[in-house]
Order: C-alpha cells, then sequence, then structure tokens
C-alpha cells in the first residue's frame, strides 16, 4: 500500500451497526458506470469500501510500439484512438512533440488555429463528462442537454476537417486545412450560445441536494497529496493547486490570451465538478480571442519534404509534391536525440516522450496519458466510502480507457 495512502482499513466501531465479514467485489469490466474497460476489485465490509483497486489492460493496442514502426507523419491517426473523445488534444501534442524534435516553428495562423481546435476538444471532452457523470448518478436531463451541445462542437469539426470524432487534423508543421471565415464565424455563434447553456446545466446540478450530497465531501484529496499522486488536470485543480501547462508552461499562443485557471478548495467530487463547469467558460473566453486575433498567411511551414501542397496547388507545385513522396517512400534523417512535450489536455498532462536514433522513424516512444496516472488515485479516494460513491469518484476522475491502456 501506498506511503501517502488513507489508513481507513478499518471501519470505527462507532459506525458497525451489525457485525459484518470482508467480501470482494468486481466491478466492471462490462459496467456502463466504469467509463468503459475499468475492472476495480473492491474489498468492502458491509457498504464500506476497504481497498479499491483497479485492474487494467483490457483494451491494450500496443500504441507506443506500433509508433516505433511507423514514419513520424503515419502516426498521427493512431493518437485520434488514444483519448477519442477529444482526439484533437492528441493530435495536438504528438505533433508538438515532432516538431520540437525537428526544430520547426509553425506559421502564426497554425498556432491560433490549433487553439481553437484544442479548445473545442476541451469542450467536447467535459461536455461529455459532465452528462456522463450526472447519468451515473441517476441524472438522465444532463446528458441529454450535454450532448446537445457537443453536436454543435462536432459540427464544428465537420467543417474543420470534415470529420467528428477521429481528426487527423494537425500535421507536422501545420494544420492539414486552413480555417475558413464561415467556420470562425460558427466559432463565435458557438462562444454566444454555450455560457448561456453552461448556466443551465448549473441550475440542474449545482444546487441540486442530490447531486450536492452525491458529490459534496466525497472522494477528498489535499494538495500534497495529489502532487505525490501524479494528478493533473482538473483532478490535481480541484485540490487547490493552480497548475495549468498553457499557463505555467506556455505553448502556441496560449501567453497572449486572456484566461483564468479555476481551482476548488476541497479537492472533493463536487470540487472536480465546478473546476470543469468553469474550464468550460474559460474555453469560450479563449476561443473569441483565438478568432479576434488570428492573422492571415499560410496554415502550413513552407518544408515540401515534410508538408505536400494543397491540392490546388499540386500542379503548380510538382517538385515540392515529387519531394513528399519521395520523403514518405524513403524517409529522410531527423536530429538524433530526445524530446519531451506536455499539453494541457483536457483530463490533464498529455506528453509525449521521443527518442530519435536520426532515423524516418521514433526509435522509442512513450505517451505520458492523463487517465493512466489518475487512476492511481481511485484507492486513496475510495477508501472509507460507500461502495456507491465509488462510482461518483470514477466520474469525477472522466478516464477514458482508450488512452489508458494505449
Amino acid at each position: 500500500m501506498s506511503e501517502i495512502a488513507k489508513d481507513k482499513s478499518v471501519i470505527p466501531e462507532s459506525e458497525e451497526v451489525i457485525s459484518t465479514k470482508e467480501i470482494t467485489l468486481s466491478f466492471g469490466p462490462q459496467h456502463p458506470s466504469a467509463h468503459g474497460v475499468l475492472h476495480l476489485v473492491v474489498d468492502l465490509q458491509g457498504e464500506k469500501v476497504l481497498r479499491a483497486e483497479p485492474d487494467i489492460g483490457y483494451l491494450h493496442r500496443g500504441t507506443e510500439k506500433i509508433a516505433e514502426n511507423l514514419l513520424y507523419p503515419q502516426f498521427v491517426p493512431y493518437t485520434d484512438r488514444l483519448d477519442y473523445m477529444c482526439g484533437m488534444s492528441n493530435n495536438l501534442a504528438y505533433v508538438l512533440a515532432v516538431e520540437k524534435l525537428l526544430g520547426i516553428d509553425v506559421p502564426e495562423r497554425a498556432k491560433y488555429i490549433r487553439v481553437i481546435a484544442a479548445e473545442l476538444s476541451r469542450l467536447s471532452g467535459h461536455l461529455i463528462a459532465i452528462g456522463a457523470w450526472g447519468v451515473d448518478l441517476g441524472a438522465m436531463t444532463i446528458l441529454l442537454y450535454a450532448i446537445r451541445e457537443r453536436e454543435m462542437v462536432l459540427d464544428l469539426f465537420e467543417m474543420l476537417c470534415g470529420a467528428r470524432m477521429t481528426y487527423s487534423y494537425m500535421r507536422i508543421g501545420g494544420v492539414r486545412y486552413d480555417a475558413t471565415r464561415e467556420f470562425l464565424d460558427k466559432c463565435l455563434e458557438l462562444a454566444e450560445i454555450l455560457p448561456k447553456r453552461i448556466d443551465e446545466y448549473e441550475r440542474l446540478l449545482t444546487g441540486n441536494r442530490i447531486w450536492i450530497k452525491r458529490n459534496k465531501g466525497i472522494g477528498v484529496i489535499p494538495a500534497d497529496d495529489a502532487i505525490n499522486l501524479g494528478l493533473s488536470g482538473p483532478s490535481l485543480r480541484a485540490s487547490g493547486v493552480g497548475w495549468d501547462i498553457r499557463k505555467d508552461e506556455p505553448y502556441l499562443v496560449y501567453d497572449r490570451l486572456d484566461f483564468d485557471v479555476p481551482t476548488g478548495e476541497n479537492g472533493d467530487c463536487f470540487d472536480r465538478y465546478m473546476v470543469r463547469m468553469e474550464e468550460m467558460r474559460q474555453s469560450v473566453r479563449i476561443i473569441k480571442q483565438a478568432v479576434r486575433d488570428m492573422p492571415d498567411g499560410p496554415f502550413n511551414v513552407d518544408m515540401p519534404e515534410i508538408v505536400p501542397p494543397p491540392k490546388k496547388e499540386v500542379y503548380s507545385n510538382m517538385e515540392a509534391l515529387i519531394h513528399h513522396f519521395k520523403y514518405v517512400s524513403q524517409g529522410f534523417k531527423v536530429p538524433k536525440g530526445e524530446v519531451y512535450s506536455a499539453i494541457e489536455s483536457p483530463k490533464g498532462e498529455l506528453g509525449f516522450y521521443i527518442i530519435s536514433d536520426g532515423s524516418e522513424k521514433p526509435f522509442r516512444l512513450k505517451i505520458r496519458v492523463p487517465t493512466f496516472i489518475n487512476l492511481q488515485s481511485v484507492d486513496y479516494l475510495s477508501r472509507g466510502e460507500y461502495f456507491a460513491d465509488v462510482v461518483a469518484i470514477v466520474s469525477s476522475l472522466d478516464p477514458v480507457f482508450g488512452e489508458c491502456d494505449k
């Protein structure tokens, strides 16, 4: 047992009504509240949790090993399949790592487009997180409302790149397509509608006595223990730690944008809910500023050996196309070395660590995914709580097992 694990192995006698023996119960992996193929081995004494051990790996696909057998650009579509609720964030984290390895600085317009796509992805992830959380605790309406707004976000992604779930939109050196004026106008429309809808969610949940009873004071973790367990994202900020990579280690153009980093005070399920609600409002602020400040210009770096020309330029730039196909078929040398690059994904720190041996493929690739790290806290958060509270605790961490098991 971890040194920082709470000592709740013994239920106080004052709470015992009748003598009960300990039992071990399997929760998941085929359970709607397990958020995927999570298997929890839960030791119970009556309704109280003595231990909750995550048993993961049911969705293992060898993603990191696949990356080591592909050319750098070929791995982008695989990143969509990590946190498939917000694939744009995965695209972004990977291409930023490769660009850091290659020493590429993408054009300004591409940076702003990437910020908009990343914040839309955050909205998409948080909306499904809040909606699924509500259903897990018996509130069906909030899921229907959240899915309604999430469909608007997916409509925007479809306008941007033609896909609604697996995008493959980011590319090394920029983005696949430019952002049209129509897309930017629709982003502003969403930015006007969404705050009112978030207020509507709050009227449904924030003051609801059942919601408060199920989340307030449940799954508490103080700041020191949250840091020691490696938590990140809303799960860390709910404990009062104002760490956000967009602010503390800025990338793209986040250092030019005005937004707040919401934090909680108690580190319980309710604070993790409130942090996500406020983060959606901040994402709207960021999108409005990025649309306003976006400059004209190219949306890809001028490196034909890496980025093929757009279709409309194929015949006027045939030499560049030939260079690109030569690269894809034969590969080109990249610098030897190692890099780590991370972003603030909707669930926390999403980072890619790449070791290059100078060939056209990564020698080693390791993905630091927030779901995997955050799940370490399930046992800590669950000890001494009721078994029914485990559902709220898992929901508050918002796990997605595409990225957890990789």
